[in-house]
């Protein structure tokens, strides 16, 4: 008994390696973690993002001498509809065929609805939203063919719940969370899934550009606004951690979670449950 047991386990790990993955916003924070959650099961992966071109080579390399897989990277805009489809066919060369796309590049912008910039609005529902119709879009085709595909999109606590001062993300988010149940009922006989995480505050750089923003727009320290606006939303009082979702996203790629679609999983310490 414990010998079956161990043994499905163990293939469970091993039923994505060759599959070919594009996480958007990849070369660091969420993204990275699920690049690297990925990789360790075997999938190879197209990195997008911005960075220190060296910094990237160098998680490149390092998974792909640790994992053996191939990796390539974009440093699509992905508020463009061209530099997507650009990064799709790029994925395409690289690895000949798309069959996990993990929508997680972000951005976010901190202010008063009154006074929030309209170019903010536009750029963020633009890369947070509407990059995920894009890129949804130009890979469905190519899935349906093979009758096979996962679609995660990283969406947020922000997709169930709203907070003050972030008009655009959270509606993005909302949106997101909208487009993720459509395109899973479209393709729920087509053997694609398509689920949204809705991760709580993780420390990534985006989350750390927010804290002296948030003290601006709230009147409050930078200490203040991590302890009572922050983790005071999470009863666990911890940041959620890069790792966790990348687990999180691994498991919806695998065939145990072939009957999970059109879902929100929340991983918020709690958050959503008050």
């Amino acid at each position: 008994m414990n010998v079956n047991v161990m043994t499905g386990l163990t293939s469970l790990g091993h039923e994505l390696k060759g599959k070919s993955a594009i996480v958007t916003g990849s070369t660091s924070g969420i993204g990275l973690g699920i690049a690297r959650a990925l990789a360790a099961r075997g999938v190879n992966i197209m990195f997008n993002g911005f960075g220190s071109p060296s910094g990237i080579d160098d998680v490149r390399t390092e998974l792909e001498k640790v994992s053996r897989i191939a990796t390539a990277f974009s440093g699509a805009d992905m508020s463009s509809e061209q530099a997507i489809a650009q990064m799709i066919e790029d994925a395409r060369t690289a690895f000949g065929q798309i069959d996990i796309l993990v929508n997680n590049a972000g951005i976010q912008h901190v202010e008063a609805i009154e006074t929030f910039p309209v170019f903010k609005w536009n750029s963020i529902i633009s890369i947070d939203l509407s990059a995920a119709f894009h890129t949804i879009r130009a890979v469905v085709p190519e899935m349906k063919k093979r009758r096979w595909g996962r679609i995660v999109n990283v969406a947020s606590a922000h997709a169930l719940v709203a907070s003050p001062f972030k008009c655009a993300y959270v509606a993005a988010k909302h949106g997101l969370l909208g487009l993720t149940k459509t395109a899973a009922l479209e393709l729920a006989e087509h053997g694609i899934t398509a689920n949204a995480i809705c991760p709580g505050y993780v420390l990534t750089p985006l989350v750390e550009k927010q804290i002296p923003e948030t003290a601006r727009a709230r009147g409050l320290t930078e200490e203040q606004v991590v302890r009572d606006v922050l983790l005071h939303a999470q009863p666990t009082k911890t940041f959620v951690t890069t790792e966790e979702i990348g687990e999180v996203t691994a498991f919806l790629c695998s065939n145990g979670a072939k009957s999970i679609t059109g879902t929100a999983i929340p991983v918020e310490g709690g958050w959503t449950a008050q």
